[in-house]
């Protein structure tokens, strides 16, 4: 069935810093303040070092005293155990919660994508969908956990590390500022040119995992054309797009990369070897001095790398929110502002009254459409293809919307329905039927998990399943692969009527339900459904117009209106469309 297009809004939301911080971090503030006193305790732990090295050379070493080295190195172990240990701590903390966070973020999309309706995913590949799902939320991994905590940690540490270096040179430490300032202008430039390719690439990533899908879910229609080079051609371009968007990317890290080491492991150590080495031929640096000041430097300058590094991480993980909200944005198909109306029993009285529906503005594809479909009656919907049977069964289904006109159940007005109330009366089979992987079994308790084995076994009879199972070694369990492939066309389309049957609903959309069976499935199947569709409303679209003979009211649908109705009797006698197509089908 077609649909329309989801409306969303045009412009395409951007995830600030500070909202990240308020809905991911902050409900976890507990845990992060803990990531943020272990991160200061490593790197305060990390300064003994340089610290020491200073004490070791001007006064440890000349005045050969042994219970001072002693002394120093039970420091310095000391230190370097709590770094490790806090570094565990951190990982151990931290980045397991950023991965529940992440399964947790993938449960609210997946629950998300499934309120949204049905045009949504006609215009969306399922494989672009899986992507978005699994893969735009794993950059919050660096919100969350050890990247974000990191970039704090290292922006304490280089300012620690900034007025311990004045208190070792002023003047020295003034000249370092200078390539560090430069390599911080750059850095903020790339990650801003960074954050679109970002998000560009996670696009063309859904794209390409879309059509990978579905080149793997129609393989057999690809070797059956032999369009395996055709298909390879299209994925091949595909990839290489990903590729020359990471190589953008890559051109703004490695500049980054780049500066870093030129700015600051070149110009601020070369310069820094100049100054210091003057200063301690002057004598107003000692060895201790420089080698203090060289190894705090260091301290200072690692974290600014990693931080660059990190900044490209966060840029990475905006850009996937940046399409995960765009996405948890969209209009879901239940307004409970509008659909106020619970139906908590339901009896079936459908009627359309002047129904008229587009899929495209101003290409009205039904026209003022009234029919009556009382409780337990059966209505079929016979005509040519497109003419408009499958959109007012679609329509009946609540899976679209009038353009104009009503459409009421039991006198209520549809758009105004709790869609799960009315949906859980509601049964739908059609002609290409979806099976999930799993059991026979598994497949016909699908609306209702909890039944018993009796009700079950009753379904499986009504809908003649037991006829092609048990002949199966493993009977209902017998695994029938994805979408059922191992089963013919036959076969599922008596499972899917099974779980039709055992959901029990008032309103039944049978859309060409027979229509992939043999004749004498197709005559054992006509049995079950006529035992299915009584006392409950059904529609019917069927192109084999010998099996809606027993209609209540049969509907000829032409170019969006209704051209005849009545009995089969009746349009008989009235020898118009329907009696063209039915002593047309007579003579195949």
């Amino acid at each position: 069935m077609k649909s329309t297009t989801n409306k969303t809004s045009k412009k395409k939301p951007k995830v600030t810093i500070f909202k990240a911080f308020k809905t991911i971090i902050w409900p976890r503030r507990g845990l992060v303040f803990i990531g943020l006193i272990l991160i200061l305790l490593n790197r305060v732990a990390g300064l003994i070092l340089p610290w020491k090295s200073k004490s070791l050379l001007d006064e440890v070493v000349p005045s050969k005293d042994m219970s001072l080295l002693y002394e120093l190195l039970i420091i310095v172990g000391s230190a370097i155990l709590v770094q490790a240990t806090t570094s565990f701590l951190l990982t151990r903390v931290l980045s397991v919660q950023a991965q529940f966070l992440i399964s947790e973020l993938r449960a609210q999309v997946q629950k998300k994508v499934l309120t949204l309706p049905i045009s949504f995913f006609d215009n969306t590949k399922s494989g672009a969908l899986v992507s978005r799902i699994m893969s735009d939320v794993e950059g919050v991994r660096n919100l969350i956990g050890t990247g974000l905590v990191q970039l704090v940690g290292g922006i304490f540490t280089a300012i620690v590390s900034i007025i311990l270096l004045i208190n070792e040179s002023l003047w020295m430490t003034l000249f370092v500022l200078v390539p560090i300032t430069l390599f911080g202008i750059v850095a903020l430039k790339a990650f801003k040119y960074i954050r679109p390719i970002f998000r560009k690439r996670g696009e063309i990533n859904a794209e390409v995992k879309g059509r990978l899908t579905e080149t793997l879910a129609g393989v057999r229609v690809i070797k059956g054309f032999g369009a395996e080079e055709q298909e390879h051609k299209i994925f091949e371009n595909g990839v290489d797009r990903l590729f020359q968007n990471v190589k953008k990317s890559l051109t703004a890290t490695a500049l980054m990369t780049s500066s870093s080491t030129f700015l600051l492991a070149g110009i601020a150590s070369t310069g820094i070897m100049g100054i210091g080495g003057y200063y301690m031929m002057e004598g107003s640096m000692t060895a201790g001095q420089f080698l203090s000041f060289t190894m705090y430097l260091a301290f200072m300058i690692a974290p600014i790398v990693q931080m660059s590094n990190i900044g490209s991480q966060l840029t990475e993980a905006l850009a996937g929110l940046d399409r995960t909200e765009e996405l948890m944005n969209m209009d879901p198909e239940e307004d409970p502002k509008k659909r106020t109306i619970q139906l908590n029993t339901i009896h079936g009285n459908i009627i359309f009254d002047n129904v008229s529906f587009s899929y495209e503005k101003g290409k009205e594809v039904l026209h003022n459409i009234s029919f009556k479909a009382p409780s337990g009656s059966v209505t079929a919907l016979v005509g040519s293809s497109g003419s408009g049977k499958s959109t007012i069964a679609g329509l009946s289904a609540t899976f679209l919307n009038p353009e104009s006109g009503i459409i009421t159940i039991d006198g209520n007005d549809i758009s105004k329905v709790n869609l799960n109330s009315y949906r859980s009366n509601l049964g739908v089979v059609l002609q290409d039927e979806f099976l999930f992987e799993g059991s026979i079994r598994d497949n016909i308790l699908f609306p209702r998990p909890n039944a018993t084995e009796e009700q079950l076994q009753q379904a499986v009879k009504a809908a003649y399943v037991n006829e092609f199972t048990d002949r199966f070694d493993d009977g209902l369990n017998t695994l029938i692969g994805e979408r059922g492939v191992k089963l013919s066309g036959g076969q599922r389309q008596r499972i899917a009527i099974a779980r039709a049957i055992l959901a029990d609903p008032k309103i039944i959309i049978l859309d060409e339900a027979t229509s992939n069976l043999d004749t004498e499935s197709e005559a054992l199947i006509q049995k079950s459904l006529n035992e299915l569709m009584k006392g409950r409303t059904t529609f019917v679209i069927a192109h084999r117009l010998s099996t809606i003979k027993k209609a209540d009211q049969i509907l000829v649908i032409e170019a969006g209106n209704i051209a005849e109705r009545g009995t089969h009797e009746e349009l008989i006698a009235a020898e118009g469309r329907y009696f063209d197509l039915y002593t047309y089908q007579a003579r195949i």
